[in-house]
């Protein structure tokens, strides 16, 4: 990873946010949600290049028992200088340091990032539960 980009411990703008989605290929969000969501982050991790945002990911959750990491995504001209990784083993040292015995840590994988996550210890929840959704 470039010594040159500036991490943050900080959700990004709910503007920067929504860019950096569509760009890196995920859903969008509405402005609403994307303001109201950022601002209830368990943790962020943002990534810079002179002032634009390039990666992030989040841990969402209540803070005890049930954790979610969400928003993993890397800007597409940046994707292979290992920024995703990054952004994972700030995620992973927070969920280190504060979840307890018995927090249950999920997330929802497209391919090909499932096979990032796999690196940071994620394994499939099938066939003992299955993960659904539902979206508005």
């Amino acid at each position: 990873m470039d010594n040159n980009f500036s991490i943050l411990h900080e959700a990004p703008t709910p503007q920067e946010y929504i860019d950096l989605r569509l760009e890196g290929g995920i859903s969008g969000k509405s402005k609403e949600a994307a303001t109201i969501g950022l601002k209830n982050s368990l943790f962020a991790v943002s990534i810079y290049d002179q002032g634009v945002l390039i990666g992030m990911g989040r841990i969402i959750g209540d803070g005890g028992a049930f954790f979610q990491v969400v928003d993993i995504v890397v800007k597409p001209s940046y994707q292979g200088k290992g920024l995703g990784k990054a952004v994972m083993r700030k995620l992973m040292s927070y969920l280190d340091n504060h979840t307890y015995s018995g927090s249950y840590v999920s997330l929802i994988a497209d391919d090909p990032a499932n096979k990032l996550y796999e690196q940071f210890g994620f394994r499939y929840t099938y066939p003992a539960s299955h993960g659904m959704f539902r979206m508005y």
